[in-house]
Protein backbone atom coordinates (compact mmCIF):
# COMPACT_ATOMS: atom_id res chain seq x y z
CA UNK A 1 0.00 0.00 0.00
CA UNK A 2 1.28 3.83 -0.77
CA UNK A 3 2.80 5.64 2.02
CA UNK A 4 -0.08 7.67 4.40
CA UNK A 5 0.93 11.00 2.29
CA UNK A 6 0.49 9.65 -1.26
CA UNK A 7 -2.96 8.31 -0.88
CA UNK A 8 -4.17 11.40 0.66
CA UNK A 9 -1.99 13.78 -1.80
CA UNK A 10 -3.96 11.34 -4.60
CA UNK A 11 -7.58 11.81 -3.04
CA UNK A 12 -7.18 15.88 -2.67
CA UNK A 13 -5.53 15.73 -6.37
CA UNK A 14 -8.69 13.84 -7.64
CA UNK A 15 -12.28 15.79 -9.45
CA UNK A 16 -14.77 15.52 -7.14
CA UNK A 17 -17.25 17.06 -9.51
CA UNK A 18 -20.36 14.96 -10.92
CA UNK A 19 -22.00 12.81 -9.62
CA UNK A 20 -20.16 9.30 -10.47
CA UNK A 21 -18.00 7.12 -7.83
CA UNK A 22 -15.62 5.10 -10.41
CA UNK A 23 -12.74 6.88 -8.37
CA UNK A 24 -13.30 4.54 -5.56
CA UNK A 25 -13.11 1.61 -7.52
CA UNK A 26 -10.75 -1.31 -5.63
CA UNK A 27 -10.68 1.78 -2.99
CA UNK A 28 -13.74 0.81 -1.18
CA UNK A 29 -17.08 -0.85 -1.75
CA UNK A 30 -20.73 -0.09 -1.07
CA UNK A 31 -23.74 -2.79 -1.25
CA UNK A 32 -26.65 -2.03 -3.61
CA UNK A 33 -30.31 -1.36 -2.77
CA UNK A 34 -31.85 -4.72 -4.23
CA UNK A 35 -34.47 -2.80 -7.00
CA UNK A 36 -32.06 -1.56 -9.28
CA UNK A 37 -32.78 2.23 -9.58
CA UNK A 38 -31.30 2.73 -12.45
CA UNK A 39 -33.13 -0.26 -14.10
CA UNK A 40 -35.74 1.39 -12.80
CA UNK A 41 -35.43 4.75 -14.47
CA UNK A 42 -34.35 3.77 -17.69
CA UNK A 43 -37.29 1.09 -18.34
CA UNK A 44 -39.67 4.03 -17.80
CA UNK A 45 -38.07 6.61 -19.80
CA UNK A 46 -37.96 4.01 -22.50
CA UNK A 47 -41.59 3.51 -22.28
CA UNK A 48 -42.13 7.25 -22.78
CA UNK A 49 -40.00 7.49 -25.44
CA UNK A 50 -42.60 5.80 -27.32
CA UNK A 51 -44.58 8.25 -27.12
CA UNK A 52 -44.51 11.72 -29.35
CA UNK A 53 -45.98 14.26 -26.83
CA UNK A 54 -44.65 12.59 -23.32
CA UNK A 55 -42.11 14.75 -21.07
CA UNK A 56 -39.64 13.59 -18.09
CA UNK A 57 -37.91 15.45 -15.72
CA UNK A 58 -34.70 14.33 -13.53
CA UNK A 59 -34.67 16.73 -10.27
CA UNK A 60 -31.14 17.26 -8.66
CA UNK A 61 -29.40 15.31 -11.63
CA UNK A 62 -25.95 15.59 -10.73
CA UNK A 63 -23.69 15.09 -13.64
CA UNK A 64 -26.83 13.46 -15.26
CA UNK A 65 -24.79 9.73 -14.75
CA UNK A 66 -28.25 8.00 -13.83
CA UNK A 67 -30.29 9.45 -17.00
CA UNK A 68 -27.49 9.14 -19.09
CA UNK A 69 -27.77 5.35 -18.63
CA UNK A 70 -30.95 5.08 -20.40
CA UNK A 71 -30.80 3.72 -23.98
CA UNK A 72 -33.43 6.00 -25.06
CA UNK A 73 -35.30 9.07 -23.30
CA UNK A 74 -38.45 10.66 -24.08
CA UNK A 75 -38.97 13.27 -26.86
CA UNK A 76 -38.52 16.24 -24.04
CA UNK A 77 -36.13 15.30 -21.25
CA UNK A 78 -35.33 18.26 -18.79
CA UNK A 79 -32.90 17.89 -15.77
CA UNK A 80 -32.29 20.01 -12.40
CA UNK A 81 -28.84 20.94 -10.82
CA UNK A 82 -28.11 23.41 -8.17
CA UNK A 83 -24.41 22.85 -8.03
CA UNK A 84 -22.60 24.15 -10.96
CA UNK A 85 -19.79 22.51 -11.33
CA UNK A 86 -22.19 19.40 -11.58
CA UNK A 87 -24.90 21.67 -13.57
CA UNK A 88 -21.61 21.75 -16.24
CA UNK A 89 -20.98 18.13 -16.37
CA UNK A 90 -24.62 17.37 -16.92
CA UNK A 91 -24.46 19.91 -20.05
CA UNK A 92 -21.32 18.00 -21.14
CA UNK A 93 -22.96 14.95 -20.90
CA UNK A 94 -26.55 15.40 -21.52
CA UNK A 95 -26.48 17.80 -24.19
CA UNK A 96 -25.66 16.43 -27.08
CA UNK A 97 -29.11 13.76 -26.14
CA UNK A 98 -31.31 16.78 -26.45
CA UNK A 99 -31.86 17.43 -22.94
CA UNK A 100 -32.86 20.44 -21.35
CA UNK A 101 -30.05 21.50 -18.38
CA UNK A 102 -31.56 23.28 -15.92
CA UNK A 103 -29.31 25.32 -13.17
CA UNK A 104 -31.43 26.30 -10.13
CA UNK A 105 -30.41 28.11 -7.10
CA UNK A 106 -31.47 26.56 -4.19
CA UNK A 107 -34.81 25.99 -2.54
CA UNK A 108 -38.01 27.49 -4.83
CA UNK A 109 -40.52 26.29 -7.35
CA UNK A 110 -39.51 24.07 -10.22
CA UNK A 111 -39.19 26.58 -13.21
CA UNK A 112 -42.05 24.82 -15.19
CA UNK A 113 -45.33 25.03 -16.14
CA UNK A 114 -48.15 23.66 -14.33
CA UNK A 115 -48.87 19.74 -15.50
CA UNK A 116 -45.99 19.36 -17.77
CA UNK A 117 -44.04 15.64 -16.96
CA UNK A 118 -45.71 12.31 -17.19
CA UNK A 119 -42.46 11.20 -14.91
CA UNK A 120 -40.41 13.39 -12.39
CA UNK A 121 -37.91 11.22 -11.12
CA UNK A 122 -34.64 11.80 -8.83
CA UNK A 123 -31.56 9.69 -6.93
CA UNK A 124 -30.83 10.99 -3.61
CA UNK A 125 -32.94 14.40 -3.93
CA UNK A 126 -31.95 16.99 -1.64
CA UNK A 127 -35.20 17.96 0.03
CA UNK A 128 -37.98 16.70 -2.06
CA UNK A 129 -40.87 19.44 -2.77
CA UNK A 130 -43.66 17.13 -2.62
CA UNK A 131 -46.59 20.05 -3.69
CA UNK A 132 -43.86 21.74 -6.37
CA UNK A 133 -43.74 17.33 -7.88
CA UNK A 134 -47.05 17.11 -7.56
CA UNK A 135 -47.43 20.69 -9.47
CA UNK A 136 -45.80 19.74 -12.85
CA UNK A 137 -46.77 16.29 -12.72
CA UNK A 138 -49.74 15.17 -14.99
CA UNK A 139 -52.61 14.05 -14.27
CA UNK A 140 -52.03 10.46 -14.53
CA UNK A 141 -48.20 11.45 -14.39
CA UNK A 142 -45.14 9.44 -11.25
CA UNK A 143 -43.14 10.05 -9.21
CA UNK A 144 -39.72 7.56 -9.21
CA UNK A 145 -37.02 8.04 -6.81
CA UNK A 146 -33.91 6.80 -4.51
CA UNK A 147 -34.13 8.59 -1.17
CA UNK A 148 -31.52 8.44 1.25
CA UNK A 149 -33.21 7.40 4.59
CA UNK A 150 -32.15 7.88 8.29
CA UNK A 151 -29.15 8.11 9.44
CA UNK A 152 -27.43 7.05 6.57
CA UNK A 153 -23.41 7.24 7.18
CA UNK A 154 -23.38 8.23 10.40
CA UNK A 155 -20.58 5.60 11.71
CA UNK A 156 -18.65 7.64 9.64
CA UNK A 157 -20.09 11.45 10.66
CA UNK A 158 -20.07 10.48 14.39
CA UNK A 159 -16.03 9.07 13.81
CA UNK A 160 -14.95 12.33 12.80
CA UNK A 161 -17.59 14.47 14.63
CA UNK A 162 -18.59 12.47 17.52
CA UNK A 163 -22.10 11.68 18.83
CA UNK A 164 -24.89 13.58 16.60
CA UNK A 165 -28.19 12.06 18.41
CA UNK A 166 -30.08 15.83 17.30
CA UNK A 167 -28.32 15.20 14.02
CA UNK A 168 -29.73 11.52 13.91
CA UNK A 169 -33.35 12.74 14.98
CA UNK A 170 -33.50 15.28 12.65
CA UNK A 171 -33.46 12.99 9.99
CA UNK A 172 -36.57 11.16 11.18
CA UNK A 173 -39.14 13.33 9.50
CA UNK A 174 -37.35 12.35 6.13
CA UNK A 175 -37.69 8.79 6.42
CA UNK A 176 -39.72 6.59 4.61
CA UNK A 177 -43.32 6.98 6.63
CA UNK A 178 -42.36 10.25 7.15
CA UNK A 179 -42.18 11.13 3.16
CA UNK A 180 -44.77 8.89 2.73
CA UNK A 181 -47.10 11.31 4.55
CA UNK A 182 -45.80 14.45 3.19
CA UNK A 183 -46.17 12.84 -0.63
CA UNK A 184 -50.19 12.25 -0.32
CA UNK A 185 -50.90 15.27 1.98
CA UNK A 186 -49.53 16.61 -1.46
CA UNK A 187 -52.05 15.22 -3.23
CA UNK A 188 -49.53 12.05 -4.60
CA UNK A 189 -50.72 8.29 -3.69
CA UNK A 190 -47.90 6.16 -2.79
CA UNK A 191 -47.82 3.05 -4.28
CA UNK A 192 -44.52 1.90 -4.05
CA UNK A 193 -42.16 1.52 -0.56
CA UNK A 194 -38.81 -0.30 0.00
CA UNK A 195 -36.33 -0.14 1.92
CA UNK A 196 -32.20 -0.87 2.15
CA UNK A 197 -29.30 -0.64 4.55
CA UNK A 198 -26.44 -1.23 2.69
CA UNK A 199 -22.43 -1.87 4.12
CA UNK A 200 -19.84 0.54 2.82
CA UNK A 201 -16.27 -0.56 3.27
CA UNK A 202 -12.98 1.56 2.96
CA UNK A 203 -9.72 -0.01 2.65
CA UNK A 204 -7.83 3.00 2.39
CA UNK A 205 -7.58 6.63 3.80
CA UNK A 206 -7.43 8.54 0.28
CA UNK A 207 -11.00 6.44 -0.34
CA UNK A 208 -12.36 8.34 2.50
CA UNK A 209 -10.46 11.41 1.93
CA UNK A 210 -11.84 11.56 -1.25
CA UNK A 211 -15.46 10.69 -0.21
CA UNK A 212 -15.69 13.43 2.39
CA UNK A 213 -14.79 15.94 -0.34
CA UNK A 214 -17.26 15.34 -2.46
CA UNK A 215 -20.24 14.56 0.14
CA UNK A 216 -19.48 17.87 1.47
CA UNK A 217 -22.43 17.49 3.76
CA UNK A 218 -21.04 14.91 6.17
CA UNK A 219 -18.25 16.26 7.76
CA UNK A 220 -18.69 20.29 6.25
CA UNK A 221 -15.49 21.70 8.32
CA UNK A 222 -13.58 18.40 6.69
CA UNK A 223 -9.47 19.07 6.00
CA UNK A 224 -6.89 16.86 6.19
CA UNK A 225 -5.15 19.17 8.44
CA UNK A 226 -8.34 19.71 11.03
CA UNK A 227 -8.55 16.04 11.01
CA UNK A 228 -4.92 14.33 10.51
CA UNK A 229 -5.28 12.44 13.59
CA UNK A 230 -8.54 10.88 12.92
CA UNK A 231 -7.16 9.90 9.38
CA UNK A 232 -4.20 8.33 10.58
CA UNK A 233 -5.65 6.07 13.02
CA UNK A 234 -8.30 5.34 10.38
CA UNK A 235 -5.04 4.54 8.24
CA UNK A 236 -3.49 2.46 10.77
CA UNK A 237 -6.24 0.25 10.96
CA UNK A 238 -6.64 -0.44 7.39
CA UNK A 239 -3.16 -1.33 7.33
CA UNK A 240 -3.48 -3.49 9.99
CA UNK A 241 -6.58 -5.23 7.58
CA UNK A 242 -9.41 -3.66 9.05
CA UNK A 243 -11.43 -1.62 6.68
CA UNK A 244 -13.55 1.08 8.07
CA UNK A 245 -17.28 0.04 8.24
CA UNK A 246 -20.30 1.86 7.79
CA UNK A 247 -23.99 1.93 6.88
CA UNK A 248 -26.05 3.91 4.31
CA UNK A 249 -29.82 4.11 4.38
CA UNK A 250 -31.89 4.27 1.01
CA UNK A 251 -36.13 3.97 0.13
CA UNK A 252 -37.41 3.71 -2.98
CA UNK A 253 -40.62 6.02 -3.25
CA UNK A 254 -42.71 5.20 -6.46
CA UNK A 255 -46.23 7.47 -6.58
CA UNK A 256 -48.89 8.89 -9.07
CA UNK A 257 -50.60 12.16 -9.28
CA UNK A 258 -54.25 11.12 -9.62
CA UNK A 259 -55.62 14.06 -10.60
Amino acid sequence: MKSFEELVGEAEAADVDGWGFAWLDGRATEQRPPWGYAGLLSAQLGTLAQSADTAALDIDTGGGEVVDEAPVLPPRMSVTESWPPNADRARERLGPRGVQVVETHGAGPLPFPDQTFDLVSSRHPVSPDWAEIHRVLKPGGRYLAQHVGPASGFELIEFFLGPRPVERAARDPHGPDGEVAAAEASGLSVRRLETARCQMQFFDVGAMVWLLRKCVWWVPDFSVERYADALRELDAGMRAGRPFIAHSSRHLIEASRLS
